[in-house]
């Protein structure tokens, strides 16, 4: 029977799991008592695409079932309350001494802790291991079958090799790790499914509703959140493989139906900080891979999409912890069965048959190079702190005092990533700068020495032959081949500022934990007049939020004032009088101080010697808007998100999420605030005129209304914000004739003919992302507590003019083109044209305004820097609208 006909081997349905190994030439005997699919949840292996619960309930059978082979570790629950978990197997000698093989992981780990002997006895006497990860996006439906599958296998199979794996080898294997994605996909394709399943990629089971099942419940794309760590799903994993610390990492995922099977090893451009020795085991891993693939007559192939550089992937981040991680990709039959171009029917039991095969491979390779891995991890592990000590910045210091909150939050996720950082106890100076008490040092002569750099260097280069060689492309008119962002040093996305040196004083220094937030504290309680914080980081954006729910009453000052003692406060600092709010006030700001991080001060006297008093009309009252957010086609999902979730999450204040269609007659009024998000489509095509007409009219009611990334083209459009989308620079362009018979023309260059086929009103060429300076007016509420100088993301190619000072103001702007590129790889024309134009415009309409974001400020909610921005623009703009109240 040939593999193709796998679906009709998987019917038999006591049987399926049997015909399913054996489709592979894997004819062996399997213990009859172990469970199935079929008897935990009714159906045969592949018939059915399985819910987050019934793969659940079958390895909750299988750990019952062997209980001295089979472990689940619980590691969270998702946004919505499912379980967040992965299983251990291995022989029942190596489980029940996996305490002991998890010390010896640890101790292989720091070097700095354990000798050349020692480790050397460790590389001898440890089993390998592996972590298999499936289902990171929740509608690539086939991998957590075949982690069943696999697990089934391993565990059932009565023959030497299986018995031989695990007795060498600790499988971990994270069956789901999207489930709220997963689920929503399951239940959205039944739902749409007819009497037969059709493979038409036109039917309606083929094509999901927004949002697709890809992301998590806050919409975000797992597969990009392992730097930030915001979501749980990957953030307990990390804590899972921290603690283990498996040799070989794979994230098992899907691409479109029309391609074949891709793993390792990947495609350029390779992160610099990965060593030789991992690219040279992945090419083991790959080529045996290729064995297991040809045997059974599988297509594959490697190294063309797919790059080792960006860290922030599932299949990356370990590889800066020392160990080997990879992406394999399916052809997705995004369902039941689908016909691809060719004509060829792809079912979903191809997609669990070949995960199945790729899964086995690896892990054989696991088990055969065990030594060979284990001794590369030690190796990379010590080889870090080897760098770290000869480098002339092996100390890194950031002072705490330029932004408590955002230093307290990447010290804590610094230490979640698994690196030491530090705490100075005393103010001191060192490496050229005066630190205040309390400031971070990390020092890089530690094992995760490649971590830390990928992490916090200003710019990780590619190669300069594969830059070379996307130019060349470029000019060629071919597609780049940079598949995602080239910049994301997390201290510059946090607006931080770093210094380096190879020594450091004596000082007394103490260890981080992992908190984000400090506990703040109210200073004064009984002061008689009023509580003030100063505004400016996130501690007091939280407080401020944290207030309003709380239904205090609170001002803010779009001035900076100087109190009658000389203690000065910038502009945006909150503003508690007793006069307004309940007589325990002290008591509700010692509590939030707490919570929040915020540091109030009690007043005695209201009296100002310098700026604004209280009762000045610089001063607003804040109200506590309700926010709506747009939500559904053609928003991206990605965006909605994103915003959401920094607003709800970080922010801690709630959003109403309303339907696109829903804005074309809605009545608003009851919202201060509405957020566009960035769109995938023609807004103008889904709004129209009548949505046009309805959100004009809110804002000049007293409406805010906040357009971010390419949303501000719909604004332009709809010619509620007086800005315009550029094209790229005409200098030297060649006109494009559309005459049958036109006159003749010189083309001197290969540039002019470049020119020539791009046409006269060709777009600029679109960023995969770098990172990239703002320069801020200060001089406006908007900007309140943002310093001179921000950093912000900058992907695509939407460039806009700056607004004319009769419609506005240019609140935050690039530079000179010599000075905006911060960190990444950005094209030389996009870098001119970009020089000077603005990223945050604000213009009023009536007793309302629009404020529009030229870029995402909440991209992958990684933009810790521009959150003081985002809580002006929503909260502010609130406050300085002038609605009917």
């Amino acid at each position: 029977m040939k593999p193709s006909y796998l679906l009709a081997a998987l019917a038999l349905a006591g049987a399926s799991m049997v015909s399913h190994a054996n489709e592979l030439g894997l004819s062996v005997t399997y213990d009859t008592s172990a469970p199935t699919l079929n008897a935990t949840a009714g159906y045969p292996m592949g018939s059915r695409i399985s819910s987050p619960e019934a793969i659940h309930d079958y390895f909750k059978a299988l750990a019952e079932h062997y209980p001295d082979q089979v472990k689940l570790s619980y590691y969270g629950k998702t946004w919505e309350g499912r379980p967040l978990y992965y299983v251990t197997l291995s022989s029942a000698e190596n489980m029940a001494n996996l305490a002991t093989i998890t010390q010896g992981m640890q101790a292989l780990a720091h070097p700095e802790q354990t000798s050349e002997t020692e480790a050397k006895q460790l590389i001898e006497q440890l089993p390998s291991s592996i972590w298999l990860s499936y289902g990171v996006h929740g509608n690539e439906i086939s991998s957590p079958e075949a982690a069943v599958l696999t697990a089934w296998h391993l565990l059932a199979a009565q023959d030497d090799q299986a018995r031989n794996w695990l007795a060498n080898t600790v499988v971990h294997i994270d069956p789901v790790q999207n489930p709220d994605g997963r689920s929503r996909f399951v239940s959205r394709y039944y739902m749409t499914a007819g009497l037969e399943h059709s493979a038409d990629r036109l039917a309606a089971e083929h094509n999901e509703p927004w949002p697709s099942g890809r992301s998590n419940h806050y919409l975000f794309d797992l597969n990009r959140d392992w730097i930030a760590l915001t979501q749980p799903e990957v953030a307990g994993q990390v804590d899972a493989l921290l603690e283990h610390m498996p040799l070989i990492f794979v994230d098992l995922h899907e691409m479109y139906g029309d391609q074949s099977y891709y793993f390792t090893p990947e495609a350029r451009p390779y992160n610099p900080l990965i060593a030789k020795s991992q690219r040279d085991a992945l090419w083991t891993i790959g080529e045996n891979n290729g064995k297991w693939f040809d045997a059974h007559g599988f297509d594959y192939f490697t190294r063309e999409i797919f790059d080792a550089f960006y860290p922030g992937y599932g299949a990356s981040w370990p590889l800066y912890h020392g160990t080997l991680a990879m992406t394999y990709e399916m052809a997705s039959a995004r369902g039941h069965k689908f016909r691809t171009k060719d004509g060829t029917i792809l079912t979903y039991g191809d997609g669990v048959q070949r995960h199945f095969v790729a899964s086995l491979a690896t892990i054989e390779t696991a088990s055969v190079e065990r030594q060979r891995l284990l001794g590369d991890f030690w190796n990379y592990r010590k080889q870090g702190i080897a760098d770290g000590r000869a480098s002339a910045e092996r100390f890194i210091v950031i002072d705490q005092a330029q932004d408590a909150a955002a230093t307290r939050r990447l010290a804590g996720l610094l230490t979640r990533h698994g690196i030491k950082v530090q705490q100075t106890d005393a103010a001191v100076e060192a490496c050229g700068t005066e630190l205040s008490a309390g400031s971070y040092v990390i020092d890089t002569a530690q094992p995760a020495h490649y971590m830390i750099r990928t992490l916090l260097d200003d710019d990780i280069a590619m190669a300069e032959d594969f830059l070379a060689e996307q130019e060349r492309r470029r000019d060629n008119n071919l597609p780049d081949q940079i598949y995602d962002v080239t910049a994301w040093s997390l201290a510059l996305m946090f607006n931080l500022e770093q210094q380096r040196c190879k020594r450091l004083p004596k000082v007394a220094l103490s260890t981080v934990d992992e908190r984000l937030i400090s506990p703040g504290e109210l200073h004064h309680p009984e002061a008689k007049v009023a509580f003030l914080a100063k505004w400016g980081d996130m501690n007091s954006g939280r407080l401020l939020t944290a207030a309003l729910r709380a239904g205090l009453q609170v001002k803010q000052s779009d001035l900076p004032f100087t109190l009658k003692n000389g203690d000065r406060y910038p502009a945006g600092s909150l503003i508690f009088t007793r006069a307004e709010n309940p007589e325990a006030l002290h008591l509700k700001l010692s509590e939030l101080a707490v919570q929040t991080g915020a540091i109030l001060y009690g007043t005695d006297s209201s009296w100002v010697i310098d700026g604004p008093n209280f009762g000045s009309g610089n001063v607003q009252k804040v109200h506590a808007p309700r926010i709506a957010l747009a939500w559904d086609e053609p928003f991206s999902s990605l965006n909605a998100g994103h915003t959401r979730f920094v607003i709800e999450q970080q922010f801690n204040y709630p959003v109403t999420a309303l339907r696109a269609d829903k804005l074309q007659r809605a009545d608003l009024s009851h919202y201060q605030v509405l957020i566009l998000p960035a769109s995938y489509g023609s807004l103008q095509h889904v709004l129209g005129d009548t949505a046009q007409n309805n959100l004009r009219q809110w804002v000049e009611r007293g409406g805010v209304l906040i357009t971010l990334g390419n949303a501000t083209q719909w604004a332009v459009d709809a010619k509620i914000l007086a800005s315009a989308l550029e094209t790229e620079v005409q200098d030297n362009k060649v006109a494009v004739h559309q005459q049958p018979r036109v006159e003749g023309m010189l083309l001197p260059t290969q540039t002019h003919l470049h020119n020539y086929i791009n046409g006269a009103e060709a777009d600029p060429y679109w960023t995969s992302g770098v990172l990239t300076q703002l320069q801020v007016d200060q001089e406006h509420w908007l900007t309140a507590g943002v310093p001179k100088t921000v950093n912000s993301l900058t992907v695509g190619n939407q460039i806009y003019r700056p607004l004319t000072i009769n419609n506005g103001r240019n609140l935050m702007y690039y530079p000179s083109a010599d000075e905006l590129l911060v960190s990444g790889y950005l094209w030389e024309e996009n870098q001119q044209q970009l020089a000077h134009k603005p990223y945050l415009m604000w213009q009023p309409h009536g007793r309302g305004m629009v404020i529009s974001f030229t870029q995402e400020p909440t991209y992958r909610a990684y933009l810790d820097g521009l959150n003081i921005t985002l809580l002006n623009a929503i909260f502010g703009g609130a406050s300085h609208a002038s609605p009917l109240r």
